[in-house]
This record gives structure tokens, C-alpha cells and sequence, in this order.
């Protein structure tokens, strides 16, 4: 059933399945939207569960926030959804980006389990190198327009971070730019410990975006953690391994029967 709510001055369109006591909210990853993520909804479509399967603000059919977000303020709105709708102690399965709203919800709310996707959340070591074109940048940002006029100066600012930039950020508009500037570089390493609820971890051993190593820290710090990984996948491994996903978190959410 295709939905939406307005919580505050943001709209969030969102896919509801089923009519069962056990929600379940899947949240989709950088760049993607709901239908992205369809294998790990229908995974836990059973007569117990209603499956929430949501466009988050920015992409999809839900609008772009109107300020730029952080973490904290993609999980409010998640928060926000869930006091609404009156929905107790929701499931979470958040894939890439969707992880991290699913880790900082998850450390801080009531949830029943959690299903963290090739998740984001662990802030990445750099090479050297990156850090030069970092710095290199932002002094660039200072000097261009000194040198070559405001106008023209933002404009070799906007072409030089669009040819630096990865797909994800040259396909998203300024404001989406600017947001996944802010999210990527938070990390939430410190609210791991917080996770009360039995989290389930799936990775590909393949993903080069958030890493093993990542999935291995995470397995450490959540009190009642485990981890599934598949050698060949990468970062998509529920595309990857559809059906291994599906059985892997049906057998978890006990919806075998």
C-alpha cells in the first residue's frame, strides 16, 4: 500500500504490507529509495508483521529536507514515525545509510531486534592522501574567490568537487550534497555499546563502501550481535544473495512457521 505522512514540514512516503502485530520499518540506503531495498521487505512479510519499506527525505517520493540534516535529525524523523503511528517496539533493518539511522534509533529507543545491512556508521580510516585533497580543497574554498571574483571563483569550487566527488554525490542536488558531506563523516561508533536489542549483522566480504572490518567492530561493541557474511558479495549482498538474505532474516525475526 503506498502511503505518506507529514510530520512536521516533511513529507515520507512510504510502502505499508501486511496487517500482523510486529512492525517492521526497512530503511534503504545513500542514493537509493524503498524499492531498492524490496528483497529485505519482503523477507519479513509474514501474517505477524506490517512492513514499513520508507523513501527517506531526499529521495524516492519523499522531498528533500529543507535544512541540512545530520544523523540525529534522519533518526528523529524515524522516532517521530514510529510515536504516530502508534507502533511498539518496531523491527530495524536499515541497509548503507539506512544502518546508521537504524544504530543511532537502536541505542537510544526501544526496538525488538535490529538488522544492520552492509551499514554505515564506522567513520573510515583515510590515507594520507585524502586528507591533502581535503585540505587542499578547503584552502581552495578561501582563495578562489579572492583570485577569481565570488562568482566565478564558487564555480571552479562547484566544478572541482564535482569531479572530485563519488557517483553518489555528483548525482544528488546541492542541498543532498551538502547532507552527505555532514552524515558521512559522523561516526557512531560510541553509541554501539548502547544497542540493548539482539542485532543481526549480513555483509558482503566484497564491500569496498563500508568494509568487513566495519561489520567486525560492530559484531565486538553490540552487546548481542552476530554476523553473516558471503565471500563472493559486496556492498548490495542482498542482491547479491536474495534468497540467502531472505532465509537468513526470516530464521532470525522466527517467521519460519
Amino acid at each position: 500500500m503506498d502511503k505518506s505522512i507529514e510530520i512536521g514540514s516533511q513529507r515520507l512516503h512510504y510502502y505499508q504490507t501486511g496487517t500482523g502485530p510486529q512492525p517492521v520499518i526497512v530503511m534503504h540506503g545513500w542514493g537509493c529509495k524503498a524499492s531498492t531495498v524490496n528483497v529485505l521487505a519482503q523477507a519479513a512479510e509474514h501474517p505477524s508483521t506490517t512492513v514499513y519499506n520508507i523513501d527517506l527525505p531526499g529521495f524516492g517520493l519523499s522531498p528533500e529536507p529543507s535544512s541540512i540534516w545530520g544523523v540525529d535529525d534522519y533518526t528523529s524523523l524515524i522516532e517521530t514515525f514510529v510515536r504516530k503511528l502508534g507502533l511498539q517496539k518496531p523491527v530495524l533493518i536499515g541497509h548503507s545509510f539506512g544502518g546508521r539511522i537504524a544504530i543511532l534509533f537502536g541505542s537510544r529507543s526501544e526496538t525488538d531486534r535490529i538488522i544492520l545491512v552492509d551499514a554505515a556508521g564506522i567513520k573510515p580510516k583515510r590515507p594520507l592522501k585524502y586528507y591533502l585533497k581535503v585540505y587542499s580543497f578547503k584552502a581552495a574554498k578561501k582563495i578562489a574567490p579572492l583570485l577569481l571574483g565570488k562568482q566565478k571563483g564558487q564555480q571552479f569550487i562547484d566544478n572541482w568537487r564535482g569531479k572530485a566527488g563519488s557517483s553518489d554525490y555528483k548525482q544528488s542536488s546541492p542541498q543532498m550534497r551538502a547532507i552527505m558531506s555532514k552524515v558521512v563523516n559522523e561516526d557512531l561508533t560510541s553509541v554501539l555499546e548502547n544497542i540493548k536489542s539482539p542485532t543481526l549483522l549480513i555483509w558482503g566480504e566484497r564491500d569496498t563502501a563500508t568494509p568487513l572490518r566495519d561489520a567486525k567492530t560492530m559484531e565486538r561493541l553490540i552487546p548481542d550481535a552476530g554476523l553473516v557474511s558471503y565471500p563472493e558479495a559486496g556492498h548490495y549482498s542482498f542482491l547479491d544473495r536474495p534468497g540467502q538474505t531472505t532465509a537468513v532474516i526470516r530464521n532470525f525475526l522466527n517467521l519460519n512457521d
